[in-house]
C-alpha cells in the first residue's frame, strides 16, 4: 500500500531538485543595504539541495535562530522580522537572529534539521514541530482557518470531492494550507487533483467560475464574499487555529513564558506591528498546544517531513 506514496515522493524530490538546480543561474546578489541587520543569509540554491544542515542552530556563541516561511523579498522580510528579533534579544538578554529563506526547500530542510529555535508559520508546521521537534506554540493570530473546496453549481459531473481526482483544480502550490487541507482527503497520491497554480484567493475563485479548472479551494470567508449563487461546496474542512510562534527545546520554559508575555505586551505589539499589518493588524493571543495536535499530518506527502 505504501508503494504509490514512496514513488510519489521520489518524483516530487526529483522535481524539486531539478527546479532548485535550474534556479542557480537566476539567483542574484543580496541587497548591499541589508548588511547592518542581524541575520543569517541563505545558502545558494545548489547548497540548499546538496547539503544537509547540522542539527544545532547555525550561529556562533549560542544565538537563537528565528525564521518564517519564504513569502516576500529579502528586504521586505528583514524589515518585518528584524524588529521582533531585536525586541526578543532585549527582553531575554539572549541574542536572537533572523534567518531568511528564499524557497520552501531550504526552509523545510533547515526546519527538519533543527536549525530554528523560534518560528512563525502555519498550523500544519506548528503541529509537525510539536510532534517531531519538541516545539511549543506560544502566541497565535486570533481567527481560525476554515477552508472549503468548491465547484460551479451547474457542474453536473462533479457532485462530491473525490470526483476531482485527475481533474484540474485552481489552487496555490503546496504547502499552502488550503491546498493541503484538500489534498489530505485523497489517500492515494496517484489519484489526486491536478493543481493548476493560481495566486490569490479571489483569482482562484474567478478562474474556477470562468471554467479554467473543475474546482478550487478557498477560505470560507472568501467564498462568502465572492459567491453570487454560482458555486457549490464539495467539502468543508474543520476549523484550525491560525499562524503561531513556536519555541524549540533550546528555549527554556522560563524563557518561553517570558517571550509569550512579551509578544502579548504593548511593547510587543509595537515590535510585531509590521507583521500583524499583513494580517489585518489583529493582536496576538495565547496559543494552546492541543489546538495544533495532529495537524502535522497535513504534511504527510511533503518532502522532508514524513
Amino acid at each position: 500500500m505504501e508503494r504509490p506514496r514512496v514513488f510519489f515522493r521520489l518524483l516530487l524530490g526529483f522535481g524539486l531538485l531539478s527546479s532548485a538546480l535550474g534556479s542557480v543561474a537566476d539567483s542574484g546578489p543580496r541587497a548591499a543595504g541589508a548588511t547592518k541587520v542581524a541575520f543569517i543569509p541563505p545558502d545558494s540554491p545548489l547548497d540548499k539541495v546538496m547539503e544537509k544542515a547540522p542539527a544545532a542552530a547555525m550561529t556562533e556563541g549560542g544565538d537563537f535562530v528565528f525564521s518564517a516561511p519564504p513569502r516576500g523579498s529579502y528586504e521586505e522580510e528583514v524589515a518585518t522580522y528584524q524588529p521582533i528579533t531585536e525586541y526578543l534579544s532585549k527582553i531575554t538578554g539572549k541574542r536572537f537572529v533572523y534567518k531568511y529563506s528564499d524557497n520552501w526547500l531550504s526552509y523545510s530542510r533547515d526546519m527538519t534539521n533543527g536549525v530554528y529555535d523560534l518560528v512563525f508559520d502555519g498550523p500544519a508546521f506548528n503541529g509537525w514541530r510539536m510532534d517531531k521537534m519538541s516545539h511549543t506554540p506560544l502566541v497565535k493570530l486570533p481567527e481560525d482557518f476554515v477552508f472549503v473546496v468548491i465547484t460551479r453549481k451547474d457542474n453536473a459531473q462533479i457532485t462530491e470531492l473525490k470526483q476531482l481526482a485527475g481533474r484540474k483544480v485552481c489552487a496555490h502550490a503546496p504547502p499552502n494550507l488550503g491546498t493541503l487541507t484538500m489534498l489530505s482527503q485523497f489517500d492515494n497520491p496517484a489519484r489526486q487533483p491536478v493543481i493548476q497554480q493560481v495566486k490569490g484567493w479571489d483569482n482562484n475563485y474567478r478562474a474556477m467560475i470562468e471554467g479554467k479548472c473543475a474546482g478550487t479551494v478557498v477560505p470560507i470567508k472568501n467564498f462568502e464574499k465572492n459567491d453570487k449563487g454560482m458555486a457549490k461546496i464539495l467539502y468543508r474542512h474543520r476549523a484550525m487555529p491560525n499562524q503561531a510562534f513556536s519555541a524549540g527545546p533550546r528555549i527554556t520554559p522560563e524563557m518561553r513564558s517570558k517571550i509569550q508575555q512579551a509578544l502579548l505586551s504593548q511593547e510587543g505589539k509595537s515590535a510585531t506591528a509590521k507583521l500583524r499589518s499583513v494580517y489585518a493588524g489583529k493582536d496576538f493571543v495565547p496559543a494552546r498546544a492541543e489546538e495544533y495536535a495532529g495537524l502535522g499530518r497535513l504534511l504527510k506527502d511533503s518532502l522532508y517531513y514524513y
